[in-house]
């Protein structure tokens, strides 16, 4: 019997890649391993699962059941448009309506990896339990390089990985486990998916992490946060989705606009590149990469000044390097002048926006993409009409030291 996939047991390089004679293989491989059994697969949608679960079904047909999770982490309108593309690729599909078992299991977390840990927790217990309803035995999913090679490295927790981190998926879960993806990267995935038929919204789909919406509502997750993120994303997307060439990956994520003072030291090498520039740090911090290894650190907020936008993108490491908590730097684009009134007085809107649009091959590095001014002040102006926006910034950090995503 075939084993799960483990890094290193499939040597694939970009130059030599072929992908009819990987699918070819997986094919061969899948029916092994699940033999009469049924298999089951999760699938948000994304260029990876969705691509694993359209190979999946080619070697088992109905013997593969894919669910479909609503967790409430979906962007806008996405439940309908995800449902109606699985199927229309001939996948059986299950959607299962769980957004109170989230909410409730991230009630009060604030710590990006917590929230990480308890999303897969009830992720897998949801699955399983849907899966033994339906007869599977097997569970194959969509997991890549990228994703166990940082969940490995104590970067972050990717909820896909857990053979890498020693889990027995047998006794945890209740399921044999097999990723035909496993060393793949996005690029590989998209050849794949190609070559499978994926429909296009599907294969050239930006990458939209399992966990949604979630890791980029930094800090704790509540409703009035994720309906301001919902709509931000909307915007964003509008807005960058157009550029030529497009990002690799452009969003919007939302953080309580609560700040603290920076140092003077950092305030001084911040305005050697940004005469009459001011820095702050949120109090919430994000997820970043200090060598191999994972930094949860402060986001500093940089604003005012005039420079030009190449030298723009060269602040965060000058912040860094002043202080080494920092994992990020973001540069204010506006903010909101409407005041609500609370019981102490006139107070700001409470949530700012973070912009983030990059470009990358392979995602384990990446930069800022250099979006043209005039179009981020049009959309700064389009997020603040948003209510709850106080303030909106883009994000200017390379990866590393930032990750792709903010938790």
């Amino acid at each position: 019997m075939l084993k799960s996939i483990s890094p290193g047991g499939y040597n694939i390089t970009s130059g030599t890649f072929s992908p009819p004679v990987f699918v070819e293989e997986k094919v061969r491989e899948i029916r092994e391993f699940v033999g009469s059994s049924k298999a089951a697969i999760a699938t948000s949608g994304g260029v990876d699962s969705t691509t694993c679960a359209v190979l999946a079904h080619r070697a088992l047909g109905g013997r593969l059941i894919c669910f479909f999770m609503d967790t409430g982490f979906m962007r806008e309108g996405e439940v309908q448009e995800v449902s109606e593309m699985l199927r229309s690729l001939g996948l059986p599909l299950r959607v299962l309506s769980v957004k109170d078992r989230f909410m409730e299991a991230l009630k009060g977390k604030k710590d990006a990896e917590e929230k990480r840990i308890a999303f897969r927790e009830t992720f897998y217990k949801v699955l399983s339990k849907e899966a033994r309803k339906e007869g599977c035995e097997v569970l194959i999913q969509g997991t890549i390089a990228p994703d166990w090679i940082e969940t490995s490295g104590g970067i972050k927790t990717q909820h896909n990985v857990l053979e890498q981190l020693g889990f027995d998926t047998v006794k945890r879960y209740g399921f044999r486990l097999l990723e035909p993806l496993l060393e793949l990267y996005k690029d590989q995935v998209r050849e794949v998916a190609r070559y499978l038929g994926v429909r296009f919204e599907a294969s050239e789909r930006q990458p939209f992490p399992g966990p949604g919406l979630l890791v980029r509502c930094i800090g704790e997750v509540r409703e009035d946060k994720l309906k301001v993120l919902r709509g931000a994303t909307l915007a964003v997307e509008r807005a960058l989705g157009s550029l030529k060439p497009t990002p690799n990956q452009y969003f919007a994520a939302v953080v309580e606009d609560e700040r603290v003072v920076a140092s003077p030291a950092v305030e001084r090498a911040v305005q050697e590149i940004l005469p009459g520039g001011k820095v702050e740090y949120f109090k919430c911090r994000a997820t970043g990469v200090k060598g191999d290894n994972r930094a949860y650190g402060k986001i500093a907020v940089v604003s005012g000044g005039e420079v030009e936008t190449e030298r723009l993108f060269t602040l965060p490491e000058r912040i860094i390097h002043e202080d080494g908590e920092v994992v990020r730097a973001v540069y204010k684009l506006g903010e909101s002048t409407v005041g609500v009134i609370g019981s102490g007085g006139v107070r700001r809107e409470r949530y700012a926006v973070l912009v983030r649009a990059v470009e990358t091959r392979d995602f384990m590095t990446a930069k800022p993409y250099r979006v043209p001014m005039e179009v981020l002040k049009r959309l700064c102006q389009e997020l603040l009409k948003i209510c709850g926006v106080s303030s909106v910034f883009y994000d200017i950090t390379s990866k590393p030291p930032a990750t792709v995503e903010y938790e």
